[in-house]
């Protein structure tokens, strides 16, 4: 019976401790992970209503092609008619 207290103490003084120990080692850096996870979701979300407006980039990309190509045109007349 005396075996069986010392059991006890034992698993009581030593392995517990080092159970919650070992287990706050891990805890802990899983709620910093979450909390990172929950920051970048977030984030994420705001970044995507600043990309609406991307779509419209290809649409200013091929006026600027189309301007360029008449301001070419028109300086190279101006240059003919004073050179």
């Amino acid at each position: 019976m005396w075996m069986w207290w010392i059991g006890n103490a034992l698993i009581l003084l030593v392995v517990v401790p080092l159970v919650i120990f070992l287990a706050n080692r891990v805890i802990r850096p899983a709620v910093e992970i979450q909390h990172a996870s929950d920051d970048i979701l977030e984030h994420g979300v705001i970044l995507t209503e600043h990309l609406v407006p991307v779509p419209a980039l290809i649409e200013t990309d091929a006026s600027i092609a189309g301007i360029t190509g008449e301001a070419v045109r028109y300086v190279t007349a101006l240059r003919r008619m004073v050179g």
